[in-house]
């Protein structure tokens, strides 16, 4: 099944919404970690702070478009609150633990400060390209369904990110594109396997889920 009807039917469906709205936020709050570990003394530049900040902002933007839909839904990010929770939960980590493995076995006399580093952009960069997909679907299923929630804020600046980011890499490493070409493939694996989990809450019908 394709992205845009997934994301139609949780649309359509109030408690499903709730939960994927409260997914979405626990995502992006667990990017806004994921960066805030990164950042150091020597890198506090105003870039990776404002990403950062950035990304904390959706997490509580999209908590904040909860009570569009329920007004005393619960204000936490416990399981039975989540769509795929395991999967959800799980998937940024598996992404670094993969990259990080990737790089390894790519560069093997590099300090780990500098593969934690390559990582950082790497999965930054994938997660970015991902967001760059997802947010502009569910605002069009939004805006099909009439639906007083709206993340076209979201979508600009996810957009920036994304140009910072290949910024980045850009300077990081000429042959940064093979390696996101590469980090690109695992994330899309893990999208994958989310987006099945997702669709069984949404749906009993098996099977892999198509983007095509």
């Amino acid at each position: 099944m394709k992205l845009d009807i997934i994301i139609n039917e949780i649309v359509s469906d109030p408690k499903l919404h709730l939960k994927w709205l409260n997914t979405l936020s626990l995502m992006e709050f667990t990017g806004s970690k994921k960066i805030s570990r990164y950042i150091q003394f020597n890198n506090a530049n105003y870039s990776n702070l404002k990403h950062a900040a950035e990304e904390a902002r959706h997490a509580f933007y999209l908590k904040k478009q909860l009570s569009k839909i329920k007004s005393d839904f619960p204000d936490n990010y416990d399981a039975e609150n989540l769509l795929a929770p395991i999967k959800s939960q799980q998937y940024l980590r598996l992404l670094d633990v993969k990259t990080l493995r990737y790089l390894r076995l790519k560069f093997t006399f590099i300090p780990e400060e500098i593969l934690n580093m390559a990582a950082y952009l790497l999965v930054t960069f994938a997660i970015e390209k991902r967001a760059e997909d997802i947010y502009p679907i569910y605002q069009n299923a939004l805006d099909e369904a009439g639906s007083k929630v709206n993340v076209k804020s979201i979508i600009a600046e996810e957009e920036g990110h994304l140009e910072e980011m290949t910024q980045q890499l850009e300077k990081f490493n000429e042959d940064w594109e093979e390696m996101a070409k590469r980090i690109l493939s695992i994330e899309n694996d893990i999208f994958k396997d989310w987006m099945e989990s997702v669709f069984k809450e949404v749906n009993t019908k098996p099977g892999r889920v198509s983007l095509a």
